[in-house]
């Protein structure tokens, strides 16, 4: 099994590759050529793969399916039972495994629980996604999007908090870290 936990009622195929110190629970399935970085967590009732590759760090709470077609990079987390789709349009008589869109997302976002992640969308680095949300197209890194479908209300932090922004156009995160909009983008000053 290697230096990683996997519960006796979770399975995990042939081909896979799992990090040091992850962790998986209860009722999950790791399907074939998937490939699960270092310091991970999966809650109950997770299936991912196939063919998917997770970074390091990364927190999947309970009820969540990670399909072909979605990468994840590292200290990404998922609230319970966001769901991800990988065709546009999908139709049960119809087979499209070869239509599968790529879903990126980056470094340190966050998702909340019951949110709706479209296929072929990136979800920049620390952005975060409100509870319920449906992202139907890209989103800017440290943006703070919710609503149906999701929209931009805010900017937020590498700590998750929103940020408010003086009259010079500065925001101070709660761990000191100071930012400002450069053309329509989040940048952190140093």
């Amino acid at each position: 099994m290697g230096d990683y936990f996997l519960h006796e009622s979770s399975y995990v195929d042939s081909d896979v590759q799992i990090g040091l110190n992850t962790k998986i629970w209860h009722f999950s399935h790791i399907l074939s050529h998937t490939t699960i970085g270092e310091n991970c967590s999966f809650g109950q009732n997770c299936v991912v793969g196939p063919n998917v590759n997770i970074g390091n760090g990364v927190k999947v709470q309970n009820n969540i399916s990670i399909y072909e077609g979605i990468e994840i990079e590292d200290d990404v987390f998922l609230g319970p039972s966001c769901v991800f789709t990988n065709v546009v349009n999908p139709r049960a008589f119809i087979q499209r495994k070869d239509e599968f869109k790529k879903t990126l997302l980056k470094k340190g976002c966050s998702i909340g629980a019951n949110a709706t992640i479209v296929c072929g969308v990136t979800i920049g680095e620390y952005a975060l996604i409100g509870s319920g949300a449906v992202v139907n197209r890209d989103v800017k890194p440290y943006a703070l999007m919710v609503g149906v479908p999701a929209r931009q209300i805010a900017w937020v932090g590498l700590s998750g908090n929103t940020l408010v922004f003086d009259n010079d156009g500065v925001a101070v995160d709660s761990d000191g870290r100071k930012y400002g909009i450069i053309g329509s983008n989040l940048k952190e000053l140093i």
